[in-house]
């Protein structure tokens, strides 16, 4: 069995206010082919700040995008391959 591994790097700011926290995610796959996504979670102002919960909800956000664009890059080449060849 060949195990495979890839790795996401995520990088996570808030505002100086505290009321945005932002999350961006990045996959290189090892054929080269780079994914970004960038989520953003928002602070009631009426909620006291906690950090924690706007990088879970951000983080959480930003993977979930991650994963549709590598779903929708799969069905893509999926399509391809479903697709007759065309001749010259």
């Amino acid at each position: 069995m060949e195990y495979k591994q890839w790795n996401v790097q995520i990088w996570i700011s808030e505002d100086d206010a505290d009321a945005v926290t932002t999350a961006t995610a990045v996959l290189y796959t090892p054929d080269g082919k780079r994914h970004e996504s960038v989520a953003h979670a928002r602070r009631n102002p009426d909620d006291r700040p906690v950090p924690g919960i706007g990088d879970e909800l951000a983080v959480g956000r930003v993977l979930a995008d991650l994963a549709s664009k590598l779903i929708e890059d799969g069905a893509e080449d999926v399509a391809q391959l479903a697709s007759p060849a065309r001749s010259q």
